[in-house]
């Protein structure tokens, strides 16, 4: 029988050097990016009580959460699945101010199921929450830095989606669907599977103008254009779903104004995380990847089940997932070889330890030889060395 000891669960990866190095480099610089906007740095716990979790926006991550009980008082924990409601708790309960705030954060979290195909169970999830304000500005600027972020990562030929779930809700209130029928309406538009789409509205004693609007929501994605069509097709919808479309609108031109060279894409019909987003929704995609790499929209009221309910807006993604599109060559650093000690001279071994820290503290990779290792400079990775001349070491290519 052969040892598998070493093997990791399905989904469940680990990151190499000199990967590793290059993945924290990122991280650190796209959350210097969010300081320099305003956001906060945050840090949720690994794991909570199960409620806590799976309130609000975490309704959806029931069968994607790991679930274990509390050796300390038997109550259920689960490790969290997305750090979204994480962060809505820390904005309404711990913080709980009335001027808009800026979060961000950034985390590993767990699935018990890859989310998509080929995906890990373990995302270094990356992202950041605006309360506070309900206003198209606020939903522009998360849109801007998830564009950013995505930049910062070297992620190209990307283009997004947008979308606002108002508009389906004020359709389905405005047919008078009752819970099941809405959800199976849903199901339908997600797959835009129109023949099926048809036969359920037939089948159904609604408005025939209503009907109309509802199937025509599988064909309303496309480039600008989409935008006239809407109107077009939604002219007698409530006020409700003419609100949406005119928020989408003007997200829409806001964005196209700030970043001139996005690449814009509307679907009427996507309606991701529809259970909880209550605005508008956006999402990124390249080639080479089926499902979104990054995406986040509106939620308004997600404090309320804290104590504080605000208006909120924001995004997320996953930073191996997109450094994975990166083609820039990762390389370890060269280092610095230094010599081990013989113990013979005291105020040698303090000269070179002195150049050593001096090195070390203009940012060098200095390895120091062990006694005894097998393995010399240049399998150490060192392209120079600490060489004693006159006196003093000084540092010479191998």
């Amino acid at each position: 029988m052969s040892n598998e000891t070493w093997l990791l669960p399905e989904g469940i990866e680990e990151v190499l050097p000199p990967r590793a190095a290059f993945l924290e480099a990122k991280r650190r610089a796209i959350l210097d990016h969010y300081q320099c906007w305003g956001y906060e740095l945050v840090m949720p716990p690994l794991i909570e009580y199960l409620e806590s979790l799976l309130t609000g926006t975490g309704d959806d991550l029931d069968l994607q959460t790991f679930k274990l009980t509390d050796q300390l008082n038997g109550r259920m924990m689960g490790v969290r699945a997305d750090m979204t409601p994480q962060v809505a708790r820390i904005d309404a309960h711990q913080l709980r101010r009335q001027t808009p705030t800026r979060l961000c954060y950034m985390g590993t979290v767990l699935l018990t199921r890859p989310d998509g195909f080929d995906a890990s169970r373990a995302p270094l999830q990356i992202g950041l929450e605006l309360y506070g304000h309900s206003g198209v500005e606020s939903d522009v600027e998360v849109f801007q830095l998830m564009v950013e972020t995505l930049q910062i990562c070297g992620v190209k030929d990307v283009y997004f989606d947008l979308g606002h779930v108002g508009i389906y809700r004020g359709l389905v209130k405005q047919a008078g669907l009752d819970t099941q029928q809405e959800a199976t309406l849903f199901d339908a538009l997600q797959r835009k599977a129109k023949p099926e789409i048809n036969d359920m509205l037939s089948e159904i004693n609604i408005d025939e103008t209503v009907r109309d609007m509802l199937l025509a929501l599988a064909d309303l994605n496309g480039g600008q254009d989409v935008l006239t069509r809407m109107e077009k097709v939604l002219a007698k919808a409530n006020v409700e779903v003419k609100q949406a479309m005119s928020e989408l609108k003007n997200i829409a031109v806001a964005i196209a104004r700030r970043i001139p060279n996005v690449s814009l894409h509307f679907d009427l019909a996507e309606l991701r995380g529809y259970h909880y987003h209550t605005g508008v929704v956006f999402a990124a995609f390249t080639s080479g990847k089926g499902s979104a790499i990054a995406q986040g929209g509106r939620y308004d009221g997600i404090g309320e089940v804290f104590g504080n309910t605000r208006p909120a807006t924001g995004f997320s993604t996953d930073l191996k997932t997109l450094l994975a599109f990166n083609h820039e060559e990762v390389v370890q650093k060269p280092g610095i070889f230094a010599p081990c000690g013989d113990g013979t001279d005291s105020d040698d071994d303090e000269l070179l330890q002195q150049a050593i820290a001096k090195s070390r503290a203009t940012g060098e990779r200095v390895i120091v030889e062990l006694p005894g290792q097998t393995g010399d400079a240049k399998a150490l990775g060192c392209d120079r060395q600490f060489v004693k001349q006159k006196n003093q070491w000084q540092i010479k290519p191998i």
